[in-house]
């Protein structure tokens, strides 16, 4: 796979950068987009080609005998995270984790009710459980050694009693954090205690970079399966996320019925492109193109820390796992406004600001790295040149 490829996405209906301006103020004629997270490159061949067939055959009915699209997903889990899916009843397909999220606190929360995150954190979940009525129990992560942990003993005396649910992002975005399976089975712990379900977004578990390996989290804490709701995609890491498909995973049988009645209640089902899709990139094909794409992508990391490493009062987090570079720009004692300007306006970058993430990311801000070498040098150069009075 060529990763230094560029490709032209503009007037391509592309988020990423046709409503560039529009999220951030920066053109896409002469800015660099390193926001919303999907990738520059294109997908394994194998998933165009899996398109381009089910196009040439040109009926679009109703997707039948599943087997391959189920067998593919537990392949993939079982190869390459040693995560045993034992029952295709287990594996429900969802528009998306966002909506797998989503629909997880709708069948076993209600108005009111505490949605525990661990801050700073995906902002799509502080949106739809502020949207849905419930309260948003923001436990803040704290900094050890430059990376994130948990800290239970301090969350205990953040605890009211109304919390029902924690969504646990694994690996972390956008902290990048790799979680250990001896932090997984403290999460578990703390759940057991203030009994609360966990639901744990995979979605970035194959972008895992060198030295680091996920665990996920039945895996790591099996004992908490009657408590936990596994949520893995492939669209984050085969470039898919138009596809809006995602698997909730329920082992737990209980767990399993209600999740059931809540996906019957509103009507919901795959799309068949999905059904082609999924098993053409959870193959050995789409196996080998991930570890070409975690290779590049540290590499590319290498090239922004070193880059930023230059200049003073700016940090980027150590990255274990997903593409997304988190950067704190607190050292450079500038206000938010000041810091965005030299961002936006002088570098001419577009990214994803820390405020938005929740309690923790007030100074932070974060860097999309999924794209050609080439564009991640320019946008050193550039944030370089922003900031050279610090210098």
């Amino acid at each position: 796979m060529n990763f230094d490829e560029i490709i032209e996405r503009r007037g391509t209906h592309s988020s990423k950068w046709d409503k560039m301006q529009e999220y951030s103020g920066v053109s896409p004629d002469d800015g660099i987009p390193m926001w919303v997270a999907d990738m520059d490159f294109r997908p394994p061949q194998a998933v165009i080609d899996a398109v381009r067939k089910y196009a040439d055959h040109g009926i679009f009915g109703y997707f039948g005998d599943d087997r391959a699209y189920l067998d593919s997903i537990k392949w993939w889990a079982r190869t390459r995270h040693g995560y045993e899916i034992a029952e295709d009843e287990a594996i429900f397909s969802t528009h998306g984790l966002v909506n797998g999220a989503a629909l997880a606190m709708h069948t076993w929360t209600k108005p009111g009710d505490g949605v525990i995150l661990f801050t700073p954190v995906y902002h799509a979940f502080h949106r739809i459980i502020e949207a849905a009525g419930r309260e948003i129990v923001q436990l803040e992560l704290v900094q050890h050694n430059g990376r994130y942990e948990m800290d239970f003993d301090a969350y205990e005396s953040q605890m009211t009693g109304r919390e029902k649910m924690i969504i646990f992002c694994s690996p972390h975005n956008p902290g990048g954090r790799v979680w250990s399976a001896e932090e997984q089975k403290a999460l578990a712990a703390f759940a057991e205690k203030h009994d609360l379900i966990v639901v744990s977004d995979e979605i970035h578990c194959d972008i895992v970079l060198p030295g680091h390996k996920h665990v996920p989290f039945s895996v790591a804490a099996p004992e908490a399966r009657a408590r936990t709701v596994m949520m893995m995609a492939p669209t984050k890491t085969f470039n898919l996320a138009g596809m809006h498909n995602g698997n909730v995973i329920v082992d737990d049988p209980a767990l399993r019925e209600a999740f059931g009645q809540t996906m019957a209640g509103l009507g919901l089902s795959p799309n068949a492109f999905a059904k082609h899709m999924v098993p053409a990139v959870y193959s050995p094909e789409g196996a080998q193109w991930v570890d070409e794409l975690c290779a590049y992508i540290g590499g590319n990391v290498e090239v922004f820390d070193a880059g930023l490493a230059g200049i003073p009062g700016v940090t980027s987090m150590p990255l274990e796992g997903t593409y997304l570079a988190w950067v704190d720009f607190s050292g450079t004692g500038m206000d938010r406004d000041e810091m965005m300007r030299r961002i936006a306006d002088e570098a001419k970058i577009a990214v994803n600001q820390g405020p938005a993430f929740g309690h923790g990311g007030e100074s932070w801000n974060r860097f999309n790295l999924a794209t050609p070498r080439s564009r991640v040098e320019e946008a050193v150069e550039r944030l370089q040149k922003a900031f050279s009075d610090l210098q």
